[in-house]
């Protein structure tokens, strides 16, 4: 969102440091995914900024996992949450009907502490972009791409995401 995730920081007392922003709830959503190459353990992650003041629809988790399908050769296995969006939707099952080499789970219902990408989130929120008050919706849309860009190249961090998450995968 445009709103900046406050956090403390180390301003010296009494110099309470100001962002400027205003109260716009533009935002931009997205779909993640980390993944595990099963014979080398490499890492990956992919990931897709919607348009502005978007959800999420059953569409757009078909262009996602069209993009995975072109970056990994092989068969597919998809672990998300219980969104509608994911494997509930008509438009989403079709297209699994027509890839069976693209297997879907689903985690527990209501269960972030087990899903790896949370920790790509957390940690872009509140580790790379806090305090971050940006001009406009282009401002942040660029500001993301260079943060997953920037964490796409750290495989050690990628993977204490999913040992945080204590997920059954050996890396």
């Amino acid at each position: 969102m445009l709103a900046p995730t406050v956090r403390r920081t180390l301003a010296p007392r009494g110099q309470t440091p100001i962002h400027y922003s205003w109260d716009r709830r533009d935002r931009i959503s997205s779909i993640s995914a980390i993944t595990i190459s099963p014979k080398r353990h490499r890492l990956g992650l992919y990931f897709t900024l919607l348009d502005k003041n978007e959800n999420v629809h059953a569409e757009d988790v078909v262009r996602f996992l069209r993009q995975l399908k072109g970056h990994i050769s092989g068969p597919l296995t998809v672990v998300w949450d219980r969104g509608h969006v994911h494997d509930r939707s008509l438009v989403v099952r079709k297209y699994l009907a027509r890839h069976p080499e693209i297997i879907t789970e689903k985690f527990p219902g209501y269960a972030p502490e087990l899903n790896p990408d949370e920790g790509v989130w957390r940690h872009i929120k509140h580790a790379r972009l806090p305090n971050f008050a940006p001009r406009d919706i282009m401002h942040l849309r660029r500001r993301l791409h260079v943060e997953f860009r920037l964490l796409r190249k750290k495989p050690n961090l990628l993977a204490s995401f999913i040992r945080k998450a204590e997920l059954p995968i050996c890396l």
